[in-house]
């Protein structure tokens, strides 16, 4: 039953009305909180639509941000500074996505995917608030990560009135969301599940896995027995649990059984809907996540209106209640919005933090400078060169590591490259590649690769990082361009790997932007798991990490005249 209460903070007012039924044109009916001041003046509202339950998003009224890794950050606080919307004349409106929380309705698969589009229900959804006394007509959207993505499937379905949306840390090609270079990713487990510092969906008994309620038995059975075959996954207790316990973990299980992407994840995928949005879109990310970085540059370079992209500073993680970047946004609802000439439209459509120089490029498409991707190649005793090895296999010692399973060892085994101290200061802007030249005794094996500036006094920050699983190296020759490689991740793509061959694996190193000042070095590691505390690690919640590989592996590193392996890395000029 709807009830209104009043909180009060800083001798301000705010009138909050309680569990507002929306209806859906279905007739299900969703559930929501609507924040706004103590007067009866119509407003504009910013609506914020998750699973993570509204009451949750109610603690931005009571506690103070945190900043990983304090323990008290959790990463599914994520509507907003509800105050400050308030204090700048907003309406905040936070909603329970159906099968979560209080609304109605069955949530069938991750993003709903199996059921009613999320996107209708957004549809629905505004409309309905801009219907309501409180509000002048006029609404925009407001959240991060899954509401980011909300924010996305909602503009896609054109719904009349909203004016713009605001995106920060949105998730955008669903395959890249749970899968990186083929390997799969936990953090979806953590934000489903509540888990290393998330409080997860609002779960309720109406939420399904899309594999049991739409794919034939016998089919989701021979699904769960190939992935049971699967060394990494046979070594990891959750997956195992998960794939004999599905309705326990319905949409983890349906993560686990579509290791490959293609039509279960493209059929919604937020950057193909790209092209049907028509309101002025902001997007926002911050370094240190690549996977985030290059989906948001791939969904800004498909809007077709009014667009801008800001591409922050690293650390990767903001504080958790969302505060961040409200300036930015309120800024362009103020524009598009409350119609507020106040010059955002006569900046540069695109601002990119480079870090080391600290300083921000600006222009009007990425990348935002001419680019000239150049070699730096893997070297005896650990060097990152300009020169190519001149001599030939038989007289170049390889490089090369044993990783056992994490079942048998705490030890991640590295091996690292780094260049002579940079003389100048060294620009690069943009994605980069790895070809690497590597035999492995296994019929698979995972490569990362992560790539850091590490500073004369001993302190480094990651700069960019890259996934692969060897047997999904396959390249898509229409995409694939010079220090650009992109890999289709299908199941048709698939070559498992003859155990022994030399076969050069080429990596997609995430899009970053870094200067490289006097005395600093750039340094890539190679491994085959994550390490599982280091400088960047730490920033992140505990589940951010990939699955390890299960099964013991040998890789050889070739690096002679013959096999060339390298990095090719973005120089401006």
């Amino acid at each position: 039953m709807t009830h209104q209460t009043t909180f009060t903070a800083g001798g301000r007012s705010i009138r909050i009305t309680k569990d507002l039924r929306v209806p859906m044109r279905d007739g299900v009916e969703l559930a929501a909180d609507a924040y706004t001041g103590d007067d009866d003046a119509p407003r504009p509202a910013l609506v914020a639509l998750s699973p993570y339950g509204k009451e949750l998003q109610a603690l931005a009224l009571t506690m103070p941000p945190q900043r990983r890794p304090s323990p008290m950050w959790d990463g599914c606080i994520e509507a907003g500074d509800i105050a400050r919307v308030v204090d700048e004349g907003y309406v905040h409106v936070i909603g329970d996505l159906r099968g979560s929380g209080a609304s109605e309705g069955e949530h069938i698969g991750n993003y709903n995917a199996g059921g009613v589009p999320l996107g209708q229900d957004a549809y629905d959804f505004i409309e309905w608030v801009a219907a309501q006394p409180w509000c002048d007509g006029s609404v925009g959207m407001i959240g991060i990560s899954y509401f980011g993505s909300m924010q996305v499937l909602a503009a896609a379905e054109r719904p009349p009135h909203l004016k713009a949306i605001f995106v920060s840390g949105g998730h955008y090609d669903f395959y890249e969301t749970t899968y990186h270079g083929g390997v799969m990713w936990f953090m979806p487990r953590a934000a489903r599940e509540g888990r290393g510092g998330d409080s997860g969906w609002a779960f309720t008994d109406r939420t399904k896995s899309r594999m049991l309620e739409n794919v034939p038995a016998d089919e989701v059975a021979a699904r769960v027995a190939e992935r049971l075959a699967d060394p990494d996954v046979a070594a990891w207790p959750n997956l195992v649990h998960t794939l004999h316990y599905p309705t326990h973990h319905e949409a983890w299980f349906d993560i686990i059984t579509n290791n490959f992407d293609g039509e279960w994840y493209e059929e919604r995928n937020p950057i193909t809907l790209a092209r049907n949005i028509e309101v002025p879109v902001y997007l926002q990310i911050d370094q240190g996540r690549g996977w985030t970085v290059d989906g948001t540059i791939e969904l800004f370079e498909g809007l077709q209106g009014p667009k801008r992209l800001d591409i922050g500073s690293y650390p990767p993680m903001q504080s958790r209640p969302w505060v961040e970047e409200h300036d930015k946004m309120f800024r362009w609802y103020d524009y598009w919005i409350k119609g507020i000439d106040n010059g955002i439209m006569d900046e540069p459509a695109l601002n990119v933090f480079v870090e080391g120089s600290r300083e921000v490029v600006s222009a009007a498409a990425w990348p935002p400078k001419p680019v000239e991707h150049r070699a730096l190649y893997l070297r005896p005793r650990g060097r990152l060169l300009t020169e190519p090895e001149p001599m030939g296999v038989e007289h170049v010692a390889t490089d090369g590591f044993f990783q056992a399973p994490l079942t048998v060892t705490d030890r991640v085994e590295l091996l690292t490259w780094s260049t002579p101290a940079f003389e100048e200061q060294t620009e690069m802007i943009g994605p980069g590649a790895a070809h690497l030249h590597v035999a492995i005794d296994q019929d698979d094996t995972n490569f990362i690769l992560r790539l850091w500036d590490a500073g004369p006094s001993g302190t480094r920050q990651l700069i960019t990082s890259g996934y692969l699983k060897a047997s999904q190296r396959a390249l898509d020759a229409d995409r694939t361009r010079e220090g650009d490689p992109r890999h289709p991740h299908t199941r048709e793509s698939v070559e498992p790997v003859v155990p022994g061959e030399v076969v050069e694996y080429v990596v997609r190193l995430y899009p970053f932007a870094a200067t490289f000042l006097p005395g600093h070095t750039l340094v890539v590691e190679l491994s085959n798991d994550e390490p599982l505390v280091d400088e960047h690690n730490s920033l992140l919640p505990p589940d951010a990490f990939h699955l390890p590989v299960g099964r013991p592996v040998t890789h050889t590193i070739y690096r002679d005249a013959r096999h060339p392996s390298r990095l090719v890395l973005p120089f401006t000029v």
